[in-house]
Formats: structure tokens, C-alpha cells, sequence
């Protein structure tokens, strides 16, 4: 009783941490009026794009808790809804901290680069211990009400409902609004980015949000608590007696230090040189990594006494260090492969497009190795609880790691912000140096989210196997292949309609921003205003639309193939598409990042700089790879997750 009490009261410090830092952070100046008035019709545009959201969310909430009411039982359904509105609330507590942190963070640049840094950061602190704070006050209750982790895969699959969303229209949104702003402002119009003459600003700018915070925000609450249900489920069963209790409830500990070790990890983030801003921000992950690691043997060793379960939590929590460090040499401008990226420009985007597939495709190599490794370590320590123990250990210190990948949205709108509202160069620099970290802080934060949606669903897949009785998956019956083929269909599939979305609705507002430069006089002259609001509309509009199939065809595919082909075939689905989507996860967000920072270091004023043809070549290459880093490779971590967990809630059915 105790132990499951010490999880629900560490949440609730780490929301009072989070409110703490948003409250000082809304004391902060917001500066001149301008900047206000740009602030404000970001914050317009996001709130309205997540109203929309939720309440086309809610009809497939409604209908799927009824479904699962009517064919498992209401303990589930109840959950199921919980795990919703849980999710939810985290993305739109994180966005609306974010959008009234971004005028502040380029106001604080006024002062200096670590001002700005403070503010950019604590908004995206605020996010990661939301997240945390919220998932796991979530899953320790209901496990208190109900004592049966079982009942507690219906929160997951909530969760994992707004996720999907949250990440599909967000980056549907960001990324159409994004790539008409680019090509129509930068390469036809030629003026630069952020240009409040250009009617898609405020649009890409709003797109940063609802993309990179609510829908990085949904990601990774999933994944956090599907791990933390798949330990607990599997801990159960692992052991005998009092001791399968204690293994139930061990996740709830490690994920409760992981909290107090975040919090203390954000008093470690400061900077003295802009040369060093990357580093401040990876001394608050080290540091929480290493206090992490401490509390987690002294817990382990008290609450179950089994040294293996303390090194399968090291495997995954070094894990998912490696992988971000990975992806940091794969995605930053001061690395070999994103500068190769760039001088491919020189002869063309073509060349330059070339080159960010194969920087993509090569990237998959070493990720797929620390999974490898990281699994085989942990089976060997402590069997299937051990997988699911690597998960809850990558993600424990999710409170920082998150909030070293929102602070980008906030640090890009800063920059954004101190473009049009004209203030002046010495600003304007401070704020693109924390934009130009901040996009390797999202790369790395993507590929982060990548790594512990591909653990965590194996996790949630070996939970499968226990639910259904699978002691072996025999892969030369018929059925058990056409599920293989059926899984590594799917994330191609997705990727696909997430991509054609982008491509339509970029069409769009390409469209758009073409007749306003047409058709308003004085615009290219800074004489007239542009209609920000009908790009918005238009990106909002298409991406709740074009969300709706994607949403449909992960939570029906895992259910179709369970009924018709049964448990053994939905399992060799489930192999096929955590194969698939894993490695083409990985390739799109890398080359995605890579495409995106070979640009900026072009921009630097490198081979040729701004306006240069060059430079137009890398424009092309990073419109290509918006949709690749922000849309259809993200999606691909909720898609492998939720018809994971979906198999789970839907099991008894197959069986």
C-alpha cells in the first residue's frame, strides 16, 4: 500500500514543480506591443486548432469507449477515458505555457542569451513534468481502485487514441503550413524567413506548437505509460506470490525517482557562452541520467532485491542516451553527415535530396544495435519483465528529455518573434542561437521518442504474447505470414496518407500566400497587412480532415486480423510493423533533421549563404524532409504503439 501511495504523491510534486515554473515564467515581461500582438495571434491560432482537435477526438472517444463497454467491460472503457482526458490535458497545459513563453523568451533576449534560455526551458520543464506528472498520477490510482494492471491497458489505449491525433493533425498542420511558407516566401519571393509580410508566418509559427509540443507531448505520455502498464502487467506473472505483487508495482517506484531526478536535473541547465548552449542543455540530462541510475538500485534492491532488474533498467536508461547522441551526429550542423548534406546543394537539389536519404538510411545502423543490445541485455538479466523494465528505464527521466525538446518550439517562435517585431540584430542572433539548438534538440528529442516507442512496443508486444498464451510465434504457418506482410504494410501505408495530407494541404496555402502577394497591394512593400487567418484556417481545416483515415486504420487493421486470422497471425503483424515503422521512423526524422540543419548551416553563411542558388537547393531538400522529421516519421512511434495496445484490450476477443 505504501509503495503504491509514494508514486501518486511524487506526481503531484511534479506538477507542483510545473506550475511553479509556469507561474514565473508568466511574471516575466512579455515586451512591446508588437510583440505582444504577434504572441497573442499564436496563441489564437493554437488554442483554436486544439479546440477543433479535441472536439473531433471526443466523437472517436465516445464511440471506441462503447465499443470497448460493450465487448470487454466497463472498468476498461472508464480507463480507456481517463487516459484520454489525461493526455489531453498534458498537451494543452504544455501549449498553453508554450505560446506565452515564446515573446518572453525573445524579451529576456534583451537582457542575454541565458534569460532567454531560462525562460525557453522552464516552458518546456513545464511540459515534461506535466506529462510525467499526469501519466503516472493516472496509472497509480487506477491501479489502486482496481489492482489489476489488465484494466489498466484501456488508460493506455486512451492515451494512445490522443496521440495518434495530436501527432497526425499537428504535424499535418505544422508541416503544410511550413513548406508554403518556404517555398513561396524563401525561394520565390525570395525574402526571409519569419518575414511578416509573408501571410504563412503565424501559421508555421502556430504549426511549431501544435506539432513539436502537444504532439511530442501525446508521444511520449504514451509511451511512458505504456511502459510503465506493460512492466506492471508482465511483473505480475513474472513472479509468484507477494513477490509478483512487488514487480507490479516496482515501475511505479523507478517512474516516481524518475521524477524527483528530472526536477533536479533542471537546476543543472544554465550557460555562460552561446558556444556552450548545447551543453547546458546536456548537463541537466547527464545529470538526471546519473541520479536516475543511483536511486533506481537502492529502490530495486529494497523493493524487489534482484540486481538483473537494476541492469536491465541501466541498459534502457543508457539506451536512450546513446540514441539521442546518435542522432545528434547524424542531424547537427557541426557533423560530418549533415555538412555533406550541404555541399550536395552545391550542384542542385536533387544532389542534395540524394545525399538526405542516404544520411537517413544509414543513420538507421546504430539505433537498431542499441535496441538489439539493450534487448538481449535485459532479457538476460530478468527475461520479459526485463524488456519491459529497459522501456520504463529509458523513459524514467522523460521529465527533462522532454523538456530539452519543446524548449525548440519555443526558441523557434522567439526567433520568429524578434523578426517581425523589428528587434534589431543583437536580439535577432540571440534568438536564432537558441532556434539553432533547439533543432537539434528536436532531432535528438525525435529520435529519442523513436527508441522508447520501438521498446515500448515490444514491451507491450511480449505482454500480448503473456495475454494470449503465446509461448512461440511459428512464422511458416500461412496466416502468421500474411500477418507479417500485413504489419510491414502498414507503416509504408501511413506514411503515405501522412504525406500525401501534407502535400495537399501545402498545396493550399501555397495557392494562398501566391494570390495575397498577387492580389493585396502594398504587401511586398511592408505598406499592407497580410490575412494571417486564412492560412490558418486552411491548415487547420486539412489537417482534421486528413487525420480521420490514419486514426481509423491503426485502431481497426490490429482487430480485423485478430478476428479473421486469430492471436497467432495478429501477433506476426504486430513483428512486421515494429520492424517496419522502427527503421522507417528513423530514416525519415534523421534525414528530416539533417535536410533542416544543413539548410541553417548554409544560412550561417556557408557555401554562398542566404539567397545563394545553393541555398535554394537547400530550401527544396529541407521542404522534402519537413514532413519526413515532423509528420509521417513521428506518427510512425504512436502507429506501432497503439495497435499494440490495442491488441491488448481487444485480446480476449482472439483468444
Amino acid at each position: 500500500m505504501q509503495l503504491t501511495l509514494f508514486a501518486p504523491i511524487t506526481s503531484i510534486v511534479g506538477l507542483i514543480f510545473a506550475a511553479f515554473l509556469a507561474l514565473r515564467i508568466l511574471k516575466e515581461d512579455v515586451g512591446t506591443p508588437k510583440m505582444k500582438e504577434i504572441s497573442e495571434a499564436i496563441q489564437e491560432g493554437a488554442m483554436a486548432f486544439l479546440n477543433k482537435e479535441y472536439k473531433t477526438i471526443a466523437i472517436f472517444v465516445i464511440v471506441v469507449a462503447a465499443v470497448i463497454f460493450a465487448t470487454i467491460n466497463a472498468e476498461t472503457a472508464l480507463t480507456f477515458v481517463v487516459g484520454a482526458l489525461l493526455s489531453a490535458l498534458a498537451g494543452n497545459i504544455g501549449m498553453r505555457v508554450a505560446t506565452r513563453s515564446n515573446a518572453r523568451t525573445a524579451n529576456a533576449c534583451k537582457k542575454g542569451l541565458n534569460d532567454g534560455l531560462r525562460i525557453a526551458f522552464s516552458s518546456g520543464a513545464v511540459m515534461g513534468l506535466s506529462v510525467v506528472g499526469l501519466g503516472l498520477l493516472g496509472v497509480s490510482v487506477l491501479y489502486y481502485v482496481f489492482r489489476d494492471p489488465g484494466i489498466l491497458f484501456g488508460f493506455g489505449f486512451g492515451a494512445s487514441s490522443i496521440a495518434l491525433f495530436a501527432r497526425v493533425g499537428g504535424g499535418i498542420y505544422t508541416k503544410a503550413a511550413d513548406v508554403g511558407a518556404d517555398l513561396v516566401g524563401k525561394i520565390e519571393a525570395g525574402i526571409p524567413e519569419d518575414d511578416p509580410r509573408n501571410p504563412a508566418v503565424i501559421a508555421d509559427n502556430v504549426g511549431d506548437n501544435v506539432g513539436d509540443v502537444a504532439g511530442m507531448g501525446a508521444d511520449l505520455f504514451e509511451s511512458y505509460v505504456d511502459s510503465i502498464i506493460a512492466a506492471m502487467a508482465i511483473g505480475l506473472v513474472a513472479y509468484t506470490g507477494g513477490m509478483g505483487l512487488k514487480a507490479a508495482e516496482l515501475p511505479l517506484m523507478l517512474a516516481a525517482v524518475g521524477i524527483f531526478a528530472s526536477i533536479i536535473g533542471t537546476f543543472f541547465v544554465g550557460v555562460g557562452k552561446r558556444d556552450n548552449l548545447h551543453a547546458a542543455l546536456n548537463k541537466g540530462i547527464f545529470a538526471s541520467a546519473v541520479l536516475m541510475a543511483v536511486m533506481a538500485y537502492f529502490v530495486i534492491m529494497i523493493v524487489i532485491g534482484d540486481v538483473g532488474v537494476f541492469y536491465a533498467t541501466l541498459a534502457g536508461l543508457i539506451a536512450g542516451i546513446l540514441i539521442g547522441l546518435v542522432t545528434e551526429y547524424y542531424t547537427s550542423s557541426e557533423r560530418a553527415p549533415t555538412r555533406a548534406i550541404a555541399q550536395s546543394a552545391q550542384t542542385g537539389a536533387a544532389t542534395n535530396i540524394i545525399s538526405g536519404l542516404a544520411v537517413g538510411m544509414q543513420s538507421t545502423a546504430v539505433p537498431i544495435v542499441v535496441v538489439c543490445a539493450t534487448i538481449l541485455l535485459a532479457h538476460h538479466f530478468a527475461g520479459l519483465y526485463g524488456i519491459a523494465i529497459a522501456a520504463v528505464g529509458m523513459l524514467s527521466t522523460l521529465g527533462i528529455t522532454l523538456a530539452t525538446d519543446t524548449y525548440g518550439p519555443v526558441a523557434d517562435n522567439a526567433a520568429g518573434i524578434a523578426e517581425m517585431a523589428h528587434m534589431g540584430k543583437e536580439i535577432r542572433e540571440r534568438a536564432e542561437a537558441l532556434d539553432a539548438v533547439g533543432n537539434t534538440t528536436a532531432a535528438i528529442g525525435k529520435g529519442f521518442a523513436i527508441g522508447s516507442a520501438a521498446l515500448t512496443a515490444l514491451a507491450l508486444f511480449a505482454t500480448y504474447c503473456v495475454a494470449t498464451n503465446l509461448q512461440s510465434i511459428d512464422i511458416t504457418r500461412p496466416t502468421v505470414i500474411v500477418g507479417l506482410f500485413i504489419g510491414g504494410l502498414l507503416p509504408f501505408l501511413f506514411s503515405s496518407i501522412t504525406m500525401r495530407a501534407v502535400g495537399t494541404a501545402a498545396f493550399q496555402i501555397v495557392n494562398e500566400v501566391r494570390r495575397q502577394f498577387d492580389e493585396i497591394p502594398g504587401l511586398m512593400e511592408g505598406k499592407a497587412k497580410p490575412d494571417y487567418a486564412r492560412c490558418i484556417d486552411i491548415s487547420t481545416s486539412a489537417a482534421l480532415k486528413e487525420m480521420v483515415v490514419p486514426g481509423i486504420l491503426a485502431v481497426t487493421v490490429p482487430i480485423v486480423v485478430g478476428l479473421a486470422l486469430g492471436a497467432e497471425a495478429l501477433g506476426g503483424m504486430l513483428t512486421g510493423a515494429i520492424v517496419t515503422g522502427f527503421l522507417l521512423a528513423i530514416m525519415m526524422a534523421n534525414a528530416g533533421g539533417a535536410w533542416d540543419n544543413a539548410k541553417k548551416y548554409i544560412e550561417a553563411g556557408n557555401l554562398g549563404g542566404k539567397g545563394s542558388q545553393t541555398h535554394k537547393a537547400a530550401v527544396v531538400g529541407d521542404t522534402v524532409g519537413d514532413p519526413f522529421k515532423d509528420t509521417s516519421g513521428p506518427s510512425l512511434n504512436i502507429l506501432i504503439k497503439l495497435m499494440s495496445i490495442v491488441a491488448l484490450v481487444f485480446a480476449p476477443l482472439f483468444v
